[in-house]
């Protein structure tokens, strides 16, 4: 998609054009990250950062691993020396 125009209008809102909300699937009351990168500011869904973050995840975690098992198991061995 091309660039496309927004204005800052009154308490730094930004407004997102239709065009783009739909394209990024984006409702009322969606939660989006900004992040800041150089002079640029990006927009991402929470869902498509949700996402990534799991990709990244994925990479560096064996399919055969189940981190919520580990945490609990921790979490378990962290009581019973308590």
């Amino acid at each position: 998609m091309a660039a496309v125009r927004a204005k800052v209008v009154e308490g730094g809102r930004i407004l997102v054009p239709a065009a783009i909300r739909r394209a990024m699937k984006l409702q009322k009351g969606d939660t989006v990250l900004l992040e800041l990168h150089g002079d640029e500011l990006r927009v991402r869904s929470a869902a498509s950062a949700l996402q990534r973050l799991q990709a990244s995840v994925r990479d560096v975690v064996p399919r055969d691993v189940s981190l919520v098992d580990e945490l609990i198991a921790d979490r378990r061995a962290e009581a019973a020396r308590e």
